[in-house]
C-alpha cells in the first residue's frame, strides 16, 4: 500500500485530492497538512511514501519544505518522495523546485487518475512532469538561464546515443512515454529502458532534470 501526505492549505484542495485517490486500491491517504512546517513535521511521524506538496503556504512554503523532506530523507535512508501540486500560471518557487529533488510536477487540475498514476509511479521510484506543463515550463526555465550561459558554450560531453538524444528531444517537448514510444515506433519498455540509461549517463535521478540538462546545455530550445 502506498502512503500519501497531503500538503495545501486550502482544505478543498485536500478533501479533493483525498477523494480522487480514495478509490486506488494500492493508495492509502495517511494524513494531511496545512502548511509547510506541518509537512515536515507530518513526514517524521507518519513516514508517507509520498507527499503531494503545495508551494504557496503559510509558515513555510513547500519548496523549503521539500529541501527539508528530502534532505532528513537521504540523511536517514528513507523512501519518501515529492511530487510538486502547482497552478497553470507558474510561480517564481516552481523554476526553484527543479533543483529541490522532487520527483514531480502536476498541475491542481489533474484529473483523478492521472493524480493515482503519478503517485504510482513516483511511489514506484519513477518521475512525473504534466505533459502540459512541460514546454511552458522548461522555456521559462531556459529563458531565466539564458544570462548565465555564455554565448559560445562548448559542446557538453556525454555519451548519449543518437537514439537516447531523440528520446531527450521528446521529453523536452513535454511527451508522455506512451506518446515517445509512437513517435518512435518503439514499446513503452523500451522508452523507459532509454529514459533510465539517459539518466544513468547524465547521472541526474528523474526526467525532469534530463530536460534541464538539455535546455542548459543548448541542445533543445524553448
Amino acid at each position: 500500500m502506498i502512503r500519501v501526505l497531503i500538503a495545501d492549505d486550502q482544505p478543498v484542495v485536500r478533501q479533493g485530492f483525498e477523494l480522487f485517490l480514495a478509490g486506488h486500491p494500492d493508495i492509502e491517504v495517511v494524513g494531511h497538512a496545512i502548511s509547510g512546517r506541518h509537512a515536515v513535521q507530518q513526514v517524521s511521524a507518519l513516514k508517507p511514501d509520498v507527499v503531494l506538496m503545495d508551494i504557496r503556504m503559510p509558515d513555510g512554503d513547500g519548496l523549503t519544505a521539500t529541501r527539508e523532506i528530502l534532505s532528513r530523507n537521504s540523511t536517514d535512508g528513507g523512501s519518501v518522495s515529492v511530487l510538486v501540486v502547482t497552478t497553470f500560471d507558474l510561480d517564481d518557487y516552481v523554476f526553484a523546485a527543479l533543483d529541490s529533488g522532487a520527483s514531480g510536477f502536476l498541475l491542481k487540475d489533474t484529473d483523478p487518475d492521472e493524480l493515482a498514476d503519478a503517485v504510482v509511479t513516483v511511489a514506484g521510484g519513477g518521475a512525473v512532469l504534466s505533459p502540459r506543463l512541460t514546454p511552458r515550463l522548461m522555456s521559462e526555465f531556459a529563458r531565466r538561464g539564458a544570462a548565465a550561459t555564455p554565448p559560445k558554450s562548448p559542446a557538453p560531453q556525454h555519451d548519449l546515443s543518437v537514439r537516447e538524444m531523440e528520446v531527450v528531444q521528446l521529453l523536452a517537448q513535454g511527451l508522455g512515454n506512451s506518446e515517445i514510444a509512437r513517435s518512435l515506433h518503439l514499446e513503452q519498455s523500451t522508452i523507459k529502458t532509454h529514459i533510465s540509461n539517459i539518466c544513468r549517463k547524465l547521472d541526474v535521478n528523474t526526467r525532469v532534470h534530463v530536460v534541464i540538462w538539455a535546455y542548459r546545455n543548448g541542445l533543445v530550445s524553448s
